[in-house]
């Protein structure tokens, strides 16, 4: 494929694994591939903190600053992100989609409204897990979906050269990793459940920000931030990464872990069918089972013959993984098949995600009527009142707005 200039559409390019894997193909795209590649921000600012570094060899900007600006390729990262594709000429508007994000909002939200319509657009997908390909082919079967899994970083992501499973006379190593607060990562399932253990454990929680608000018990050990290395690090140090989330996308941190000589306890999310095998590499147990995932763990502090099986599993399943390089070939090789392939045509798709978004619209603007005047919502804070205006304005830019109106006016001829 011949260079060509790609924008990818992030909020911010702050520290968090949906925007490292974004920045690792971003990267690989033009030190690599030899494409013209340009980080355009719709929220953050360019000197967020970035611990990956490597970031001076991509152009960032934000999203004023392209408008007179034309791409051969516009890729969306995020549900926001994806409604302001019409504000980016491109000769193709792509979505990467690393996770059915509604899921992340309550039922009957705006956001969760708005985040939906987004797997209704007239665009071409890229995915990093099989279940979301499978969820957005459903959803509209005439937009063409790329499959691309992530990579893992092969090296820093390492075992150790001698990595005994043990004895039941030493501790079972635990680690908990993931934001507290965010209920969907099952940070307190997995604390309830360790609590209660009844074989001789230890256990690490890490977290991404130090600020939060749950309470971890008393004396716990809570550590993070960490880096790509000091990650690594924590998961050569333990026999188990217990994860107990109800949604994620491609579910790395186990794969993480498998590579680096650990075994995974996780529930059946989302996204682990891509490499977990109960019994083979890792332990699947049940949601809301604190007690029946005790059990498990208690199991595997006893018998250490079946620990080091699931360990040799995971280290079976680590090798056959791609890495970085090869997977963001992969992921040129997805660019190059949308750019030789035509845009889809929005007359499947647009009139009727036009008629859902007005009525989205028309929600935001009644809810945002209630939350003013009604002493039912007294209290809100401002700054909830000023997103909700802001996700407004953005919904339709000006520009997408003139073509919607054309293109309805044409369709009602």
């Amino acid at each position: 494929m011949r260079p060509v200039k790609i924008a990818f559409l992030l909020n911010t390019i702050g520290l968090s694994g949906g925007v490292g894997v974004i920045m690792k193909h971003a990267l690989a795209l033009g030190s690599t591939h030899g494409h013209e590649v340009t980080i355009v921000l719709t929220e953050g600012h360019k000197d967020d903190h970035w611990r990956y570094g490597e970031l001076d060899s991509l152009e960032i900007t934000d999203i004023e600053s392209v408008h007179e600006r034309r791409f051969d390729v516009a890729i969306a990262t995020w549900w926001e992100t994806a409604r302001m594709l019409g504000e980016v000429h491109a000769d193709r508007h792509t979505y990467f989609v690393q996770s059915i994000e509604d899921r992340f909002y309550p039922p009957a939200t705006i956001e969760r409204m708005l985040a939906t319509q987004t797997y209704n657009l007239p665009v071409v997908y890229i995915t990093e897990a099989g279940w979301i390909r499978d969820t957005l082919t459903a959803l509209n079967p005439g937009n063409p979906c790329h499959y691309v899994r992530n990579g893992i970083d092969k090296e820093s992501f390492t075992p150790l050269a001698d990595a005994p499973a043990g004895d039941s006379s030493q501790p079972l190593r635990i680690l908990v990793e993931g934001h507290p607060d965010i209920v969907n990562k099952g940070i307190a399932e997995a604390v309830e459940a360790i609590g209660h253990v009844t074989a001789d454990h230890e256990a690490t929680y890490i977290v991404p920000s130090k600020e939060f608000d749950f309470k971890y018990p008393d004396g716990a050990q809570v550590i993070g931030p960490l880096d790509p290395a000091e990650m690594a690090d924590a998961y050569r140090r333990h026999d188990v990464l217990l994860k107990l989330s109800r949604v994620e996308g491609m579910f790395g941190p186990p794969l993480e872990a498998f590579h680096c000589g650990a075994t995974a306890m996780v529930a059946p999310v989302t996204g682990h069918d891509e490499y977990i095998e109960h019994g083979v590499n890792s332990v699947v147990v049940d949601w809301d089972d604190p007690k029946g995932t005790a059990r498990w763990l208690d199991l595997l502090a006893r018998d250490r013959e079946l620990l080091a099986a699931l360990k040799r599993g995971a280290l079976a399943t680590a090798a056959q993984w791609p890495s970085w390089p090869q997977s963001s070939a992969e992921f040129n090789d997805a660019v190059a098949r949308l750019i030789d392939s035509p845009q889809p045509s929005p007359e499947s798709t647009l009139r009727s995600n036009l008629r859902d978004s007005y009525a989205i619209v028309e929600a935001v603007r009644r809810r945002q009527m209630l939350e003013l005047d009604d002493a039912r919502f007294g209290g809100l804070s401002r700054m909830r009142v000023f997103r909700l205006r802001r996700m407004v304005g953005r919904f339709m830019p000006a520009g997408m707005k003139r073509r919607v109106k054309a293109f309805l006016e044409a369709g009602s001829g």
